[in-house]
């Protein structure tokens, strides 16, 4: 820790690791040789931004480069915020000690909508302007990046450039073209951000006008030069056998959410859940090859010690190479005594073989995602399982020793009625009675399932991109209906908070009018939303009411289908048209085959990238 004036507060504070850098691994350059200085701020606690992958891939690919050092930065605890305020400590990297104001480029990985906040509040504690219009010549270039930024409208004012898609190669462009200005002395904030709007990728959100019709929807996005593009076209890296990826993680001190390897086997997603905003933003689905994983993961357990390999993906199951790929890894992690985990598998793919091979099977508990509580719904949403898809797999679960069973679903989804919702309890109850089918001998120990319902929100980018959110009222009818139709002890159940559903909806589906809303909290002191005990509903709705901006013009009204949304501004590959056709088979109650059966003509294939799916 090169900061004395932080330094002097750490023993007065809860888990002062989160602050003193200094980790295995961590990555020191010489400040007064490197050309551009990045500070990399990721809006949430220490725990949760050393586990996001996105973070560990950008700091190591950003690093690789000898005139750029890459710095990390976290929120921090309330405890700890306290402090910088009372001794008027800055905000800083955790690997100087120095004040992000003072560097050149800094950038933010927003991941969920109550992160805005924490967001603009730690530019507020580096002294940085929140809106872009009031920074001078001197101040850092303020970059936006991660899943929330497909759509940014809300967020928008507040930074200079939005990198839209993935950043391994678009975020060292961005460097070198400012390092290549400064030598020129050709640099200044305006031709910059000029010239970077040629990147593709880069989305400047003040080199657009936006103008409204009378009744408050969107008229048009409008180019202020001819040389700005007219959409933003999103960034993707075509081959991901050649793409960068970690070969030594930075090792915390302290314990953090996700504290292994994580091994990335691919991106996209071959299924086509018309609720999931993920599912279609990540296309064209890319596919690392076994041996480039068995590589990384070899490597990777040899710098840092770790004794768990957790592969991720949209949906592992769907991996075309899963047995091979297991197969590679378990002749030489049972020896290590390395287990291997797959936190995410799909109902229809689950398989006794495959919980052999994965120790998150062989020990815990196990969660599938039916998602809808009745055939019709899942139809509605195309999730292509049944629920003899899902006895089948609790069975496969029971048989290997689990007795616990997590399920996930949703409420309010479109043509939901109350008779669905009755279907989740109904499926739980089944659930159980599958596992008392049982010889008695054969039981695992105790069962229990535990029911996880979160509020639909009709995310950007989706075929449900048009739809009504439900109102407080209904979801609460709802929640409680549930509640009272689950009477078995067995089943357990769970919900998601409305309140901060309609506040993420909000969010996701909003315009630049909801700017001042957000600074506004900021001012008030929004901090942390993300985290249930600092989430306060009523500041958000008495700052919306305040700045005359109506929620419920965001979420229960809905969207025309020939209105400008507010995230038209770009492109993300699968057309309107695609998403225009899933919404009416929806409510014709009809599916569509996943990307592994047959092409859809989503649009994704005009971005390239080597896959095999997208003809």
């Amino acid at each position: 820790m090169h900061n004395e004036k932080l330094s002097s507060v750490l023993r007065s504070v809860q888990k002062p690791g989160r602050y003193i850098g200094g980790e295995y691994n961590s990555i020191i350059k010489d400040k007064d040789t490197v050309k551009c200085r990045f500070a990399f701020c990721f809006p949430d606690t220490y725990e949760i931004g050393m586990s996001n992958l996105g973070v560990r891939i950008l700091y190591d690919v950003i690093n690789k480069s000898p005139d750029i050092w890459c710095e990390r930065v976290y929120a921090p605890w309330t405890d700890m915020k306290e402090k910088m305020e009372e001794y008027s400590i800055p905000l800083c990297a955790v690997e100087s000690g120095d004040a992000i104001k003072e560097f050149d480029m800094v950038a933010f990985s927003l991941q969920y909508e109550l992160c805005y906040t924490t967001a603009l509040a730690m530019l507020k504690m580096a002294d940085i302007p929140l809106y872009q219009k009031d920074r001078g010549e001197d101040t850092p270039i303020v970059i936006g990046g991660g899943p929330c930024v497909y759509n940014a409208e809300p967020v928008a004012p507040f930074f200079d450039l939005i990198n839209v898609g993935e950043g391994e190669e678009v975020l060292v462009e961005i460097c070198n073209l400012y390092n290549r200005m400064k030598d020129a002395g050709e640099y200044t904030r305006a031709s910059f951000l000029r010239e970077a709007s040629h990147i593709e990728g880069v989305y400047i959100p003040s080199l657009y006008e936006v103008s409204y019709n009378a009744d408050g929807t969107i008229f048009a996005y409008t180019p202020l030069y001819p040389d700005v593009p007219k959409k933003i076209k999103k960034r993707i890296v075509a081959d991901l056998d050649n793409a960068p990826y970690p070969e030594k993680l930075v090792m915390p001190y302290i314990e953090t959410v996700h504290d292994r390897i994580v091994l990335e086997i691919y991106r996209g997603c071959i299924r086509g859940c018309r609720f999931c905003q993920a599912g279609m933003v990540y296309r064209p689905i890319r596919e690392k090859s076994p041996e480039v994983l068995c590589k990384s993961a070899k490597c990777l357990y040899d710098n840092s010690g770790y004794e768990e390999i957790s592969l991720i993906s949209l949906s592992i199951s769907d991996y075309s190479r899963l047995p091979e790929l297991t197969d590679k890894l378990l002749e030489w992690t049972d020896e290590k005594r390395v287990s291997l985990s797959l936190p995410s598998l799909r109902i229809d793919s689950f398989s006794e073989e495959l919980m052999k091979k994965v120790s998150s099977v062989r020990t815990g508990g196990i969660t599938f995602a039916p998602e809808a509580g009745t055939q019709r719904l899942r139809d509605v949403i195309n999730k292509n399982v049944t629920e003899e898809d899902l006895m089948r797999s609790v069975g496969i679960a029971f048989r290997g020793g689990k007795s616990n069973v997590k399920l996930y679903f949703m409420n309010g989804l479109p043509t939901e009625t109350l008779t669905d919702i009755e279907g989740i309890a109904e499926l739980a109850t089944k659930v159980v009675g599958a596992y008392f089918k049982m010889p008695k001998p054969e039981r695992p120990r105790g069962v229990g399932v535990t029911v996880s319902v979160s509020c639909f929100i009709p995310k950007p980018f989706t075929p449900f991109q048009w739809e009504k959110q439900d109102t407080l009222e209904s979801l609460s009818e709802k929640q409680a209906h549930l509640k009272e139709c689950i009477t078995d002890r067995r089943i357990k159940y769970s919900y998601h908070d409305a309140k901060a559903s309609r506040i993420e909806g909000v969010l996701a589906r909003g315009d630049r009018r909801l700017a001042p809303v957000l600074a506004l909290l900021t001012d008030e002191g929004a901090f942390l939303e993300a985290w249930d005990e600092f989430f306060d509903y009523d500041r958000f709705t008495s700052a919306l009411e305040k700045c005359g901006v109506d929620a419920d013009f965001y979420t229960t009204r809905g969207f025309g289908l020939d209105e400008v949304l507010p995230w038209d501004i770009i492109d993300i590959g699968v057309t309107k048209e695609f998403l225009r056709r899933e919404r009416d088979k929806a409510y014709e109650g009809k599916t569509t085959p996943s990307c592994a059966e047959k092409c859809s003509g989503c649009g994704a294939n005009k971005l390239g990238g080597k896959n095999r799916w997208c003809k």
